[in-house]
């Protein structure tokens, strides 16, 4: 061991040792692995190494496809033996709702590039595993490449490649210390002490006390986890092929071959958490006392899935822990606030993910940024809010018992809920407000009668026309809505505008005036489609999407410069919109102040009543609307002044399924489907805002993009003959047969009385009037491209 590495990483399981592969294959050899114990000597070893392609997160499944692919390049590379049977695998559905879900997901699959699988009918499938009963199941699906791997030599296989590419493993070495440096981090291990310029932390089961190491408490715990291993049984001996990976959702259970007995896991229900400060030092290849008694449910349905299993015996128990985050999904990235710190924890699907996360981590520390877009693993999709135990036991364990319950689109799940509310919430309860959640908010729905309860649904559900009304009322009147649930950043300082003028892509706003503006990253895809207010007196406004909050707060520290203030109002602001066309006539009662010389887009600080707001003229609705902001303290007095100046007006609240519906119907892109990091400007239509006279981040790629063929696909508007469903995201679109493209978002839109949606296709298929197909909860509909804001398409309506 040298005493200084670029990388160290922290972690001798299957992340760890996939995180120094990568680095060393991208070019970084100068990195060390460092192992308390043995490799493997965490949760990896006693993994059952199922390979599967299902994840409900697009951009995750293709990490999977990625792991499942790379499998056999590393195994030949090091020349170790890592135990791959590709058996194929099924996934069956015991529910109307499940199987209609999973031919939902099938597509999906599709619209990714996933073409190795296909549905069975019940029949295919117990002939393609003769030792599972067909009994209460109503499909599945097949896919190709999946199976199981030996664990440990899987490990062993990361590290040698990693090795023979340069890189260093040290084992029986435990980290006692990390100390940040202005050079980077000093890392005090057993056997001596190391000064690197980052690192990461892969230590599985250990991650909590290597992140408390440097004062960072990470939202993971373990969880225990039960397998058995079966006797030998007859009808296997006596097939001439591995009955394929298995996996009964409605049973809570999954299954492969282990030589002639099976393997069978169980999610059970009542889940149980271990050692949530983390495990012992000293733990490694232990186990806990298998608990029969505790997953007896879900053992009774295993052993009816499997009529064989009642006639052998129980060869190996194993209950063994795993750990895991709040939403079952990877922390992976740079650590907010901790400069040179990375986080690779959280993989409870560490042989299927692993290879995914490791090539993610190391493009980001190499590159800047990832080859995909992780946002659904990035540590930075947590506050500090989910640092409370309380909400880290809630979550886990609530994700760990839903690992094959079924969920919903629009269920709403109750754990670590609720958390932070905004002032008027008690009294929008009264008022029938239905919430959701955004990161620690909770978020208006919509307002239902006293006694509503929605039923969850994957097609339009019971609250289809509380949400008409909800639109209608904004398109004909005046909507009130919530919008706490909006970021805000205050930038401040001498170089504030020189700044800004760097990190956003478009012109900025003149004083007193609001502009749209993409952020770009360095490879010219996207970081943000924000909203910049220059507020005349100095300060400015950044305001975005409120869950992104910790992202974005750690991509403007990662860029800021002397001379700037950068501020986050999350906790401190709050606000509601007015929309509508008697928008005007309400605000007017409550100031005497010009708001309504305001232009479209205009924005200045106006007493509303008692209070002191922010007000700009916009709105996301597509109508003329105002966005009033407050004090957080202010909410709910706000929103009682503002609802008995509209009384007359006849002023309804509104929540976000409504502005889902209205601003689809005026072709508006939102995060996290139509704009994410995987786009680009030109992709999206974002381009037509950028200020190419000047310099910005991203320029150059921007550029090349704006003067090269073009983007392969781009943003169009669809509308779809469909029936009691609407798209929703990644259904596939076909074109005579051929895929070529996929939806981003949809909704029915209550005012055109359509079904629309939003999607990235190939840009031959683009052009308006184009016929077309997707497939919606499974079903193929018709579509055809037509021209953007189907509502009102010259923005009359807006503008006032």
């Amino acid at each position: 061991m040298k005493s200084h590495y670029r990388v160290v990483v922290i972690g001798g399981g299957v992340v760890g040792a996939s995180v120094l592969y990568h680095l060393a294959k991208l070019g970084w050899t100068d990195v060390c692995l460092i192992e308390r114990s043995v490799l493997t000597a965490g949760s990896s070893w006693h993994a059952a190494g199922g390979i599967h392609a299902l994840n409900a997160d697009p951009n995750i499944a293709q990490l999977q496809a990625y792991t499942i692919d790379l499998l056999s390049e590393i195994e030949a590379e090091s020349g170790q033996n890592i135990g791959l049977h590709m058996t194929g695998g099924l996934t069956m559905a015991g529910t109307p709702d499940r199987w209609e879900w999973l031919q939902s997901a099938y597509r999906t699959f599709q619209s990714i590039g996933i073409y190795d699988c296909r549905l069975v009918s019940v029949e295919e499938a117990v002939s393609l595993n003769p030792i599972m009963s067909g009994e209460g199941l109503l499909g599945g699906m097949w896919a190709d490449r999946e199976g199981y791997i030996d664990t440990t030599g899987t490990v062993h296989a990361y590290a040698g490649a990693a090795k023979k590419r340069g890189a260093t493993v040290v084992e029986h070495n435990r980290v006692l210390e990390l100390n940040q440096t202005l050079e980077g981090w000093e890392v005090v291990t057993e056997k001596g002490t190391v000064t690197c310029e980052h690192v990461v932390n892969a230590a599985g089961l250990w991650a909590k006390q290597v992140g408390r190491m440097a004062g960072i408490e990470l939202p993971v715990s373990p969880l225990n986890h039960h397998y058995l291993i079966s006797d030998t049984i007859p009808q296997l001996e006596g097939l001439d092929f591995e009955v394929p990976m298995t996996v009964d959702l409605e049973g809570f259970t999954y299954l492969r071959q282990d030589q002639k007995g099976v393997l069978l896991g169980i999610y059970e229900i009542n889940h149980q958490h271990w050692m949530m400060d983390g495990a012992p030092w000293e733990y490694g290849f232990e186990l806990q006392q298998e608990d029969p008694d505790r997953i007896e449910h879900e053992l009774t349905l295993g052993f009816e899935r499997y009529p064989c299993l009642q006639e052998v015996g129980v060869k190996t128990w194993v209950n063994g822990a795993f750990t895991f985050s709040p939403d079952g999904n990877p922390l992976v990235g740079p650590v907010p606030g901790k400069r040179g710190y990375w986080s690779a924890c959280a993989v409870m699907a560490g042989f299927l993910q692993g290879g995914g996360v490791g090539k993610s981590l190391a493009e980001w520390m190499i590159h800047g940024t990832p080859e995909a877009d992780v946002y659904g693993m990035d540590v930075a999709r947590y506050g500090v809010w989910a640092e409370n135990k309380q909400y880290i036991k809630e979550t886990t364990g609530q994700f760990y018992t839903r690992r094959f319950v079924m969920t919903y689109p629009n269920e709403q799940l109750p754990a670590g809920r609720p958390l932070k509310t905004a002032g008027a919430h008690e009294d929008m309860t009264a008022a029938g407000c239905q919430w959701g959640q955004s990161w620690d908010l909770e978020v208006p729905l919509y307002f239902a009668e006293p006694g509503f309860a929605e039923t969850p649904s994957l097609k339009r559900s019971n609250a289809h026309d509380i949400v008409a009304k909800e639109c209608h009322a904004v398109r004909e009147r005046v909507g009130l809505l919530d919008i706490t649930g909006f970021s805000r950043f205050e930038v401040s300082g001498p170089n504030a505008e020189r700044w800004l003028n760097r990190v956003m892509a478009s012109k900025l706003p003149k004083p007193g005036r609001a502009r749209l503006a993409p952020m770009l990253a360095e490879d010219g895809r996207l970081k943000g489609d924000l909203t910049v207010f220059n507020w005349g007196d100095g300060t400015w406004w950044i305001m975005g999407s409120y869950y992104l909050r910790a992202w974005h707060m750690r991509w403007f520290d990662d860029h800021m410069e002397e001379g700037v203030t950068l501020r986050d109002l999350g906790e401190d602001t709050a606000g509601f919109s007015l929309s509508g066309p008697a928008s005007t006539k309400v605000i007017e009662r409550l100031t005497d102040g010009p708001v309504s010389d305001l232009p479209f887009m205009g924005c200045g600080a106006f007493d509303i009543g008692l209070l002191r707001c922010k007000v700009g003229r916009l709105s996301v609705t597509g109508e003329l609307g105002y966005e009033i902001h407050c004090r957080a303290g202010d909410h709910a007095t706000l929103r009682r002044i503002l609802l008995e100046a509209g009384a007359d007006q006849g002023i309804r609240e509104v929540g976000f399924n409504a502005l889902l519906s209205l601003r689809i119907e005026k072709s508006f892109g939102i995060w996290n489907a139509e704009f994410t990091q995987g786009y680009t400007a030109g992709m999206t239509g974002m381009d037509r805002w950028i200020d190419w006279d000047k310099d910005f981040v991203g320029k150059p790629a921007a550029i090349a993009e704006r003067d090269g063929n073009g983007p392969a696909q781009i943003q169009v508007t669809l509308e779809i003959d469909a029936e009691g469903a609407d798209a929703s995201g990644f259904e596939p679109i076909w074109s005579e047969g051929k895929q070529v493209g996929f939806v981003t978002s949809g909704a029915y839109g209550h005012t055109t009385r359509k079904s629309l949606a939003m999607a990235l296709i190939n840009a031959e298929n683009a052009t308006p009037g184009t016929a077309l197909s997707v497939h919606v909860v499974g079903v193929e509909r018709q579509a055809k491209v037509i021209p953007p804001s189907p509502y009102d398409p010259e923005g009359k309506a807006m503008r006032g």
